[in-house]
């Protein structure tokens, strides 16, 4: 009787200490992932300034570094690839893209965020467009299910078509981006 009531005494204090772990830790992402959103979400006039920007990216890295298994990694490494984009860096914002593909939410409860990869995977594909590869671009564009997106989709086709000069092709796509 003593062990089994000092099993489940065990078991429960475990079970709170690793409750408390994971609400700390989510905690601190949540607050590392504010200051992002602070400086990255402007009113749309407003131009996000070259410090700023550093300290966007720089965060993002943070976080992918000490919480990589948390949504708000995801998210921020979305915004440092917008930045880099901006900056005219692309190589890093295909790195950052490729880290949200490369890093799908997981767990024993955790389904990835289709959505996230989804638009990660579209953006992806602007950028590779946006550094000359086309061929590589269409080939991502054309191993994604859409779903949601099929118009998004179809249009970046179309702009992969048009850098590849196959106009045939490219007006198909526009038109299967305007009728979706």
């Amino acid at each position: 009787l003593v062990t089994i009531v000092v099993v489940v005494v065990a078991g429960y204090s475990s079970w709170i200490f690793w409750q408390n772990s994971q609400t700390a830790t989510v905690s601190a992402a949540s607050d590392l992932y504010e200051q992002v959103l602070s400086l990255a979400v402007t009113d749309g006039q407003t131009e996000v300034g070259a410090e700023d920007r550093q300290t966007i990216i720089a965060l993002s890295e943070q976080l992918r570094s000490e919480f990589a298994d948390t949504d708000y990694a995801r998210f921020a490494a979305m915004y440092a690839a917008q930045q880099y984009v901006a900056m005219d860096e692309l190589a890093s914002a295909e790195a950052s893209l490729r880290w949200i593909l490369d890093n799908p939410r997981s767990g024993l409860f955790s389904q990835p965020d289709e959505a996230l990869e989804l638009t990660a995977s579209l953006r992806l594909g602007r950028v590779l467009l946006a550094q000359g590869e086309a061929e590589a671009a269409l080939q991502l564009v054309n191993s994604v299910d859409p779903q949601s997106f099929e118009a998004s989709y179809a249009e970046l086709r179309g702009d992969i078509y048009v850098a590849m000069d196959r106009v045939v092709d490219a007006r198909e796509a526009y038109t299967a981006a305007q009728q979706a």
